[in-house]
Order: C-alpha cells, then sequence, then structure tokens
C-alpha cells in the first residue's frame, strides 16, 4: 500500500463511505484525481509500448505537455541506444534528460518559438534512410507549441485565428481541423518530411475520441479532411480569416495538399494513455474504497456550464432515487467542454473546469451529499495556474458570507475568481500528463 494510502485508511479510521465528514470526502476526492494523473504518467506506461530497437539512427521528436517527459522516460527506457532529436513542451513543463534537446513555448497561443521549434523538427527528420527510426512523442498542447504557418501567412496571423477559435465555443476537434491546414508540420507533414526512415509514434490523448489527427493536430498522421472543412468551420464561427490564410483553404484541397508525398506503410501508432484509461484507474481506486464507481463517458462535449447541469442532475437522482447508481458513489467522467465567450461578454478569470463547478454548484444549491471534483490533468485549467476546483454543500453558504454571488460570477466567467475567494481551487502546478479533463461527483448514500 502506497503512503497515501496509508494516510488515507488512518484519516478514514475505519469510517465507511455514507459517515465520511467533508475533510474526509475532500481527501478522497483529491487522492482519486491524483491516482488519475498517476496512471498517465509517461515512465509508468511508455516503455511496454516502443518497438524493436532500430538498426540505424534512432531521432526523436515531439510536442505536447507531457513530451519532455516522455523524451525522459524514453531515455529511462532505453539507455543503450544512442538517442538524438528535439521535444518542445510548454513553459514549465520541461524535465532534465541526456541526449534530447527539450524546448519551451507558449501556450494556448503561440510565439516566435512555437515556429522556431517547427523548424527543428523538421530538421531533425532530414536526410534519413530506410534503417533509421524517428520516434515521435505526441501529446495535447502540441498545436500551438508547434506552430509553422503555410508560405505566404504570418505566424501573428496563426495566433489571431488561435485566439478567435478558443473565444469561438468551437470544439477541440474543429480548433485543430483548421490549424492543422493552417500548418506547415502538422497533418501528417512531419511523418513526410522523415521519409524514407521509419516513424514509431506514441501518444498520449487529450481529445474526445481518441483521434491521433486531432491530437496536437497530427503531425505525423495524415490529415483525414480537406481545406474545404476548415472553411466551413471558420464560418460557422463568423471567425474573420486573413487574406493570406483564406486565400490559401481556397486554393487547395485534400489532392494538392498532400501532393502524394511518401510515407514509410511501416509507420506505427501507439496510445500509450487516456482518458478512458484514467477513468479506469480512478474506478479501480474507488472501489478499493467502498465507493461504486460509474463512468458517465470519457468524451462528454458541450458548454461547460451546460455539462453541469446535466452532471448535477444525474447526481441528484442517484442522491434521491439510487438511479443511475446506488450511494455511496462516484460519477465519472472526461472530456473537452467549452467556455464561449460572444463579443461584448464580460469576461473575467476561470477555465472550463471551474465554470463547469461554478454551475454545478448553482444547480445543486447546497443538496446535502454531494461534492463534486473537476480539473484538468495537465495541472492547469484553461491558463490559470490551477487544475480546477471544488464544490462542496456548503459553497454556497460560504461564497454569500463573502457576498459572492454564484451568479454573477458565472454569468461574467470568472469563476477562477470565485473559487480563490473561498480557498476551493484545486493547484497541483504542471502534472507531465495530459488526459484532458477529469470530473468526480461524489454522492453520499
Amino acid at each position: 500500500m502506497s503512503a497515501t494510502h496509508q494516510s488515507l485508511t488512518a484519516l478514514f479510521a475505519g469510517t465507511a463511505p455514507q459517515a465520511w465528514s467533508d475533510q474526509q470526502v475532500r481527501a478522497f476526492l483529491r487522492h482519486l484525481f491524483n491516482e488519475g494523473v498517476a496512471s498517465a504518467q509517461p515512465a509508468q506506461v511508455l516503455a511496454q509500448y516502443l518497438p524493436v530497437k532500430p538498426k540505424g539512427r534512432c531521432i526523436v521528436v515531439g510536442a505536447g505537455k507531457a513530451s519532455a517527459a516522455m523524451a525522459a522516460a524514453l531515455e529511462a527506457a532505453w539507455p543503450d541506444v544512442p538517442l538524438e532529436g528535439v521535444v518542445v513542451t510548454r513553459d514549465g513543463h520541461a524535465v532534465p534528460t541526456q541526449h534530447i534537446t527539450i524546448l519551451e513555448a507558449s501556450h494556448p497561443v503561440p510565439d516566435a518559438r512555437s515556429a522556431q521549434a517547427g523548424r527543428a523538427l523538421l530538421k531533425a527528420v532530414e536526410g534519413l534512410g530506410p534503417d533509421d527510426l524517428v520516434v515521435a512523442l505526441i501529446s495535447g498542447g502540441g498545436s500551438s507549441l508547434l506552430a509553422l504557418p503555410v508560405d505566404g501567412m504570418t505566424l501573428e496571423e496563426k495566433s489571431q485565428i488561435g485566439k478567435d477559435l478558443l473565444h469561438s465555443g468551437a470544439t477541440i476537434t474543429e480548433m485543430n481541423t483548421v490549424r492543422r491546414h493552417l500548418s506547415a508540420i502538422k497533418g501528417g507533414r512531419l511523418a513526410q518530411a522523415a521519409y524514407p526512415a521509419r516513424v514509431a509514434t506514441f501518444v498520449m490523448s487529450d481529445v474526445p475520441g481518441d483521434d491521433p489527427a486531432v491530437i496536437a493536430s497530427g503531425p505525423t498522421v495524415v490529415s483525414p479532411t480537406t481545406a474545404q472543412d476548415a472553411l466551413r468551420i471558420v464560418e460557422k464561427y463568423d471567425i474573420t480569416l486573413p487574406e493570406s490564410a483564406y486565400n490559401f483553404l481556397k486554393q487547395h484541397n485534400k489532392e494538392t495538399e498532400t501532393k502524394e508525398e511518401k510515407i514509410n506503410p511501416e509507420n506505427s501508432l501507439h496510445m500509450i494513455a487516456t482518458p478512458f484509461m484514467a477513468l479506469q484507474a480512478i474506478a479501480t481506486c474507488a472501489a478499493y474504497y467502498g465507493v461504486t464507481p460509474l463512468i458517465l463517458g470519457d468524451a462528454l462535449e458541450g458548454e461547460s456550464r451546460s455539462v453541469g447541469v446535466a452532471l448535477s442532475g444525474i447526481a441528484h437522482s442517484a442522491k434521491r432515487h439510487n438511479v443511475p447508481v446506488k450511494g455511496p458513489a462516484v460519477l465519472l467522467s472526461g472530456g473537452e467542454a467549452t467556455v464561449t465567450i460572444r463579443k461584448g461578454e464580460n469576461a473575467g478569470r476561470g477555465g472550463r473546469n471551474t465554470e463547469f463547478l461554478l454551475s454545478c454548484a448553482q444547480t445543486l444549491q447546497g443538496e446535502a451529499g454531494i461534492w463534486a471534483l473537476a480539473g484538468d490533468s495537465d495541472g492547469i485549467d484553461g491558463t490559470e495556474d490551477a487544475a480546477g476546483a471544488i464544490v462542496t454543500p456548503d459553497t454556497l453558504v460560504r461564497a454569500k458570507e463573502r457576498t459572492l454571488s454564484a451568479e454573477i460570477f458565472l454569468k461574467n466567467h470568472d469563476s477562477y475568481s470565485y473559487f480563490k475567494e473561498i480557498g476551493d481551487l484545486v493547484i497541483t502546478g504542471p502534472t507531465l500528463v495530459n488526459v484532458n479533463d477529469l470530473r468526480i461527483l461524489f454522492v453520499q448514500q
């Protein structure tokens, strides 16, 4: 039993889950969240997926919030393989490595370093042969960290499109469709540049459905969509494209974009961590403590506040009617909700998880016996320094004592400030993992 398990066992002191205090439930929820994150640590999962060691050179490239940790795990698993290459991660997410160069860039909006990283990765795979192996380490966040615009388009123009998409309410799949069709390295172009070398891609999924073409916009995965699909998305969300981007998308289709570039048919892709795997780890841990787990899904999308209303309703039903599960139980879900900020609308500080939780608090109205924790597995909810927050039966009461109105804070998209004021933010720092959001609602009997 781990030290954390031992400390929790001591805290519970033989108390049944249906009798846990607020302090005990809070500790339990934090432990479940931590278990979900720990289940995806590259040091724990990468080695089992590695292929036969190459006869020739082994070039490592990668992008994403977990890419540096994945690079370190690869070096630990293959100490006898002469590794070389470069990966790019978010500021503050670098870890020490011996042979692989770690770069940092901006997220969620790219900067000049993102373009520099794109050029560095393309250069790393130049001039390879059929006996060489390219190991691609890909995780969420790679879309902004590896931003190399198509010819004729500036990075500033591409960054503005990214900002507009983030505020539009577009799903991550829609955003990355646009991104990869305006990129000189995504949509499989990195794998094309590596030909005739074999490319083995290792992916940590942070998107609903685990589509590898969507994760980091698929640098080594040929795009299944067209430039016309990207145009339909920007039209759907009324996004104004710069002339350079509009003309590029209008002039290209799937056939002309790929230019029949060759990709080694022996390329492989391995999904080493996913939201569902993390939810399964949480479910196993909950059952260990005598709490019934129910996984509602790993790909829940929609407006954060609407998801909050829906999941609160399910928790209410479980509490009142033992349907769809009898307490003590945890309702588990993953995926990526959205926060739409409309033109002229006030926007405070917050992310999709804290907005989801504030909606839960307002919907539940202090119903006894229901708690909730939601957080981004990478430790950063949107652009804030918190992974998420926690809701308790007395959240609204404690907030009202400070004259805080959940309705007003939710209207102003200021959920981070709300939970900060009452001391209920969940702060983990960078976890070096990225398997999207993890939502946990605890229902006492």
